[in-house]
C-alpha cells in the first residue's frame, strides 16, 4: 500500500508560531517505521517543519496518489487537519483518510459527523492499528475486523472492539526518522540539532487537565536501558545532534529505568547531553547525581501551581515543598531547571493566580513556561466544564494553551490575558534571571523571546 502521512500546520499557534519551535512528529515517524517493516510505502510530509500551504500540501497528495492519508492532530490542529481530509479526497476520491491523536481519540463520532470527508478514525496507541488497517485495506476486507477504529460505513458510524496497549515497547522498530526533514527543525529560528526519543508510555496519575493516561493507559511501560540507548547511538551516529530530549510524560517515575538508561550510557562511553520530564515527586538526590553523571543538562518539571488548594483541586498529587525540594535538589547538582504553570482554572482566584506567578519567582527555576487552563476533550475539567456550562468556546483554534477558553470565577478572560502577560513579564524581566543568562550567553535567546511572546499574547488574545 501507498501510505502518506501528514502533520499539519499550526499557523494560529502563537507561542510556537513567535519562538519559531517546530519538534519532530515522532508518532508518525513510529507508524511509518512499522509499516515500512511490513514492506507498505511511506512519505510523511511535515507542514509544520517545512512551512506549507494547504494548498501545497493538496498538490503533494495529488503528485504521490497514496491508497491511505493518515493525519495527526491536536485540537488545535483539528481544523487543519480536516481541511486535508478535504483536500485529500477531492485529489484522489478513492483514497482512504485517516485520523489519529489525541483529539479524535475523545471524540471520534462527532468528528466523523461532522467531515464527510473522512472516513476512519485510530483511537489512541497507532501502531497496530495503522498496520491493520493497511492490510485489511490491501486485502480489500470489511474494516470490522481492525482494532481500535471507528469508521464509516454508508449511514452508520461503527466503533470496533479496543486495540490493546503494546506491552512490549521494546518490539518497536525505531522511529522512521530518515522521513523527516530533519534539517529543518527549529527553536527561536535556528536550527536545533536535538535529537527527539520516546521510552516510555502510560500515566498512572489523574491530573484534571491531562488526558495522558486516557490515550496510553495508567500503566506505565518503558522501553529497555539497553533499547533506549541502542537508539541514542543511532542517532548519534546518523544525526550527530547536540542533544537528546526524551519525550516522555514522565521519564523518572522508575527510578531504576533510569539508573539503568544512566549507567548504559556512561558504559558505551557517549558523550551526549540530555533533557527529560519529571514529576517534582518522583525525583531523589541520589537519583539526579546519576543522571548528571550521564550527561542530563535539563529537566521539565510539571510544577502547576504555587497554591495547595490547586494543587489538591486539579489532582496533581503533589506539594508546594516537593517542588521546592525538587528544584533545590537539581540545581545542587548543577541540572538546568524549566518548570511549568498553569493558571485560570474555573474556581481558581486571582490572588492564587498572583500566588502562582510569586512562586514562580521564588522557585527560580531557570526557564518557566506560563499557560492558561485548557479543557481539552477527554479529560475531566473538559467533562466538568461543559457540564457546567463553562466553556466560552468550542471553537478549536482556541485551545492553544495561552488563549482563555474557559470561564474563570474571578477574572473576566480580559483579565486573565492580561495575567499570563504579567507572569511572562515578571518572571525573565527580573534582574536575576536577566542576569544568569547573561553570564551563560544566554541572554540574546531570552530577550529575543520576549520580544516574540509577549507582542503576541498582548495583541491576538484579546482579539
Amino acid at each position: 500500500m501507498n501510505v502518506t502521512l501528514i502533520n499539519p500546520p499550526a499557523p494560529h499557534i502563537e507561542i510556537a508560531s513567535a519562538l519559531d519551535i517546530t519538534v519532530p512528529p515522532l508518532g508518525l515517524a513510529y507508524l511509518a517505521s512499522i509499516l515500512e517493516r511490513e514492506e507498505h510505502s511511506v512519505r510523511i510530509i511535515d507542514a509544520q517543519a517545512l512551512g506549507i500551504s494547504q494548498p501545497q500540501i493538496k498538490r503533494e497528495i495529488a503528485r504521490g496518489q497514496p491508497d491511505i492519508v493518515g493525519v495527526t492532530s491536536t485540537t488545535a490542529t483539528i481544523g487543519e487537519a480536516l481541511a486535508i481530509v478535504k483536500a485529500a479526497k477531492e485529489t484522489c476520491p478513492s483514497v482512504v483518510t485517516v485520523l489519529g491523536g489525541p483529539h479524535v481519540t475523545f471524540l471520534p463520532t462527532e468528528t466523523l459527523r461532522d467531515c464527510p470527508y473522512l472516513d476512519v478514525v485510530c483511537i489512541g496507541e497507532g501502531e497496530r492499528t495503522i498496520l491493520e488497517l493497511a492490510q485489511t485495506i490491501k486485502r480489500k476486507e470489511t474494516l470490522s475486523r481492525v482494532r481500535g477504529i471507528v469508521y464509516r460505513s454508508g449511514d452508520y458510524i461503527i466503533k470496533t472492539s479496543p486495540q490493546p496497549l503494546i506491552d512490549e515497547l521494546d518490539t518497536l522498530p525505531f522511529p522512521a526518522r530518515h522521513l523527516l526533514p530533519m534539517d529543518k527543525y527549529t527553536i527561536l529560528g535556528e536550527r536545533a540539532i536535538v535529537g527527539h526519543i520516546m521510552s516510555s508510555r502510560g500515566c498512572p496519575f489523574n491530573c484534571t487537565f491531562c488526558a495522558s493516561s486516557l490515550l496510553f493507559g495508567k500503566r506505565f511501560r518503558g522501553r529497555s536501558p539497553k533499547n533506549v540507548v541502542n537508539e541514542i547511538e543511532e542517532v548519534v551516529s546518523q544525526y550527530n545532534p547536540e542533544s537528546i530530549e526524551f519525550s516522555d510524560d514522565e521519564f523518572t517515575l522508575d527510578r531504576k529505568r533510569v539508573e539503568g538508561i544512566c549507567e548504559e550510557i556512561k558504559r558505551r562511553g557517549l558523550n551526549i547531553l540530555w533533557a527529560c520530564s519529571s514529576r517534582v515527586d518522583t525525583i531523589s538526590r541520589q537519583l539526579l547525581r546519576k543522571m548528571k553523571a550521564a550527561g542530563c543538562i535539563l529537566i521539565y518539571y510539571g510544577v502547576e501551581s504555587g497554591s495547595q488548594r490547586i494543587l489538591n483541586l486539579i489532582r496533581k498529587g503533589t506539594t508546594i515543598k516537593q517542588a521546592i525540594d525538587a528544584i533545590r535538589w537539581t540545581k545542587e547538582v548543577g541540572i538546568e531547571t524549566l518548570a511549568s504553570y498553569i493558571i485560570g482554572f474555573p474556581s481558581e482566584t486571582k490572588k492564587e493566580m498572583e500566588e502562582t506567578i510569586f512562586f514562580a519567582k521564588r522557585l527560580n527555576t531557570d526557564y518557566a513556561q506560563f499557560s492558561l487552563a485548557t479543557p481539552y476533550p477527554g479529560t475531566e475539567l473538559y467533562e466538568s466544564a461543559k457540564k457546567k456550562g463553562l466553556l466560552l468556546t468550542e471553537d478549536w483554534t482556541w485551545y492553544t494553551a495561552g488563549k482563555p477558553v474557559i470561564l474563570n470565577s474571578d477574572c473576566t478572560k480580559e483579565e486573565l490575558t492580561r495575567l499570563l502577560t504579567e507572569a511572562y513579564r515578571s518572571f525573565y524581566l527580573s534582574p536575576r534571571i536577566l542576569l544568569r543568562h547573561l553570564r551563560k550567553r544566554h541572554l540574546p535567546l531570552i530577550l529575543r523571546a520576549i520580544r516574540s511572546v509577549l507582542p503576541t499574547i498582548l495583541l491576538k488574545r484579546l482579539k
